[in-house]
């Protein structure tokens, strides 16, 4: 039996009209350490990932659960080489594209290719267990999964140089991550989380041509009342927010680079804008005591947006202390029982 429907639009309007602030970090890597498995093991097994999204939704009060931002499963699909280890995330290894001719030959892969399939698994399971609250997918974004296939630097020089073999591969991109979407969306999870961190990288005006205008397109195609997208963007400085807003995602997650303060004025107010304690230095590397002052700040600094989500600004990295995340909800209930 799939996940109840959940019907996101009236959840997000609760949260947004509640009294309390809820949180939604991005984090599976402590729920693989919680299981026992390896990061090797939970990235290309469904089974083993699934478990990981389900023992931190039993273990925490996350108002959803959410899966692994890995990066490299459509561009593995696509056919770049991926480096594995046992206990860090996976990599692409160089890129596989070099011209506008090899844009030009470059197939867009099935869902079957690589570990899409282990993915949508993972999904299903997930959504199968977890019924109290909703189960977020997550996937790349369009420019982002261009960079990695064609480098990074490099794509940025190809969208000065050759905006139509750069339009051509994000096409291409969109194509694959619309179709994986729509995949996404049968094993009955209720969202997804589109990570375009490369879009950062460029000025809001080319942020929206060369992501945003794509990103609309999934959006346009597969968000309704029953499934939300939430639009990540950690290279966001403030900068890019506008052309962001503009896909009509349900919601938009902010890396630690950006004022949460300022970003959020951006946002609509029917829209859910989450972040933005730093994943690394505040998750991973702080004290309790450290992580639960942060946490407070920033929910004090946001207390008069009843829009905002408390997340962290990025996936939280493998290793990251338990203590820490116990210390991060500490702070959570602490303000809420105020």
């Amino acid at each position: 039996m799939l996940n109840m429907k959940i019907d996101m639009k009236k959840w997000r309007e609760a949260l947004i009209a509640g009294n309390d602030v809820v949180a939604i970090p991005v984090m599976t890597h402590p729920g693989i350490e919680l299981t026992g498995d390896t990061v090797r093991k939970a990235v290309s097994d469904g089974v083993a990932h699934s478990k990981a999204i389900v023992a931190l939704a039993d273990k925490y009060p996350t108002a959803a659960a959410s899966v692994i931002m890995d990066l490299t499963v459509e561009a593995e699909a696509f056919g770049a080489e991926i480096a594995f280890s046992e206990n860090a995330v996976p990599a692409v290894v160089g890129h596989m594209l070099n011209s506008a001719d090899d844009i030009k030959a470059l197939k867009v892969p099935s869902l079957r290719d690589g570990r899409v399939p282990q993915y949508l698994k993972a999904n299903l399971l997930a959504a199968r267990k977890i019924t109290d609250r909703p189960v977020i997918a997550g996937c790349i974004g369009p420019f982002s999964l261009a960079g990695r296939l064609y480098d990074m630097s490099e794509i940025m020089v190809l969208i000065y140089q050759d905006p139509e073999a750069a339009h051509n591969l994000l096409a291409k991109c969109t194509e694959f991550i619309l179709r994986y979407c729509k995949a996404i969306k049968e094993t009955g999870v209720n969202g997804v989380l589109i990570a375009e961190p490369a879009a950062g990288l460029m000025s809001n005006d080319d942020c929206k041509r060369f992501s945003s205008d794509y990103v609309k397109h999934i959006v346009d195609n597969v968000q309704d009342d029953n499934f939300s997208v939430i639009l990540h963007n950690c290279g966001n400085t403030g900068h890019c927010t506008q052309a962001m807003v503009a896909t009509g995602a349900a919601g938009y997650h902010f890396g630690n680079k950006c004022d949460m303060a300022e970003v959020i004025r951006d946002v609509p107010p029917t829209a859910l804008a989450m972040g933005n304690l730093d994943p690394v230095t505040v998750f991973k590397d702080a004290s309790p005591e450290e992580m639960r002052k942060v946490t407070a700040e920033l929910l004090e600094k946001m207390k008069d947006h009843p829009n905002f989500v408390l997340s962290s600004g990025c996936d939280t990295p493998p290793y990251t202390p338990m203590a820490n995340i116990d210390a991060f909800f500490d702070a959570l209930h602490t303000y809420n029982s105020k």
